[in-house]
């Protein structure tokens, strides 16, 4: 005697499937699911059945009307002074921190502005794995400050890069001419002695 199997689909698509050894089943026993009562409260859809396939399309399709929307972030153009300005701003202010490394690996050479991309010359692969490691934390603060999200940074290892370290009042003064050549001009309007 073979046993009649009885599939319950509830609408979360589980399937059960209830075998009945006896063929004398009560009439009172309702063995139909109640759809009504269970409502699904994710998304997730099965993949199995072409119901779910429907429901998924569907879905897709009630998505479409939705507007998503999109954030334009900044880009303001600015100058090579400006964004050196504070490429040493953020040097001085890593120094002030403790974090002399970065700091040195932030003044060693000038970066050089290429549209919205920063080159920047460091003199072997040991500095540009560093600099690789803080990169991101000086990439966020130069595209904050000068309002420009489309900014990047290249590093490229040259070994020929010779440091442009200032220690002396006049060296001092020639690095800020060559970061500012505007310098010069201030210093012969107030005739100052540098």
């Amino acid at each position: 005697m073979t046993s009649p199997e009885v599939k319950v689909e509830s609408p979360v698509s589980v399937t059960e499937t209830i075998t009945i050894s006896d063929n004398s089943l009560p009439e009172s026993l309702n063995l139909k699911p109640e759809t009504s009562s269970i409502k699904s409260e994710t998304t997730s859809i099965s993949a199995l059945s072409m119901s779910s396939i429907r429901a998924k399309k569907e879905l897709l399709e009630s998505q479409k009307g939705i507007i998503k929307e999109v954030t334009q972030f900044p880009t303001e153009v600015f100058t090579e002074t400006e964004m050196l300005d504070f490429w040493f701003k953020y040097a001085q202010r890593l120094n002030d921190k403790g974090l002399m490394i970065m700091a040195s690996l932030l003044r060693i050479s000038d970066p050089k502005l290429d549209g919205f991309k920063i080159i920047y010359e460091l003199p072997n692969e040991g500095s540009k794995i560093d600099f690789e490691k803080e990169k991101n934390e000086l990439l966020g603060y130069l595209r904050g400050h000068l309002h420009n999200h489309e900014l990047s940074i290249d590093v490229v290892v040259n070994e020929n890069v010779k440091s442009k370290v200032a220690f002396t009042a006049q060296d001092k003064y020639n690095r800020l001419n060559e970061i500012n050549p505007h310098l010069e001009e201030l210093k012969r309007l107030f005739d100052l002695d540098l």
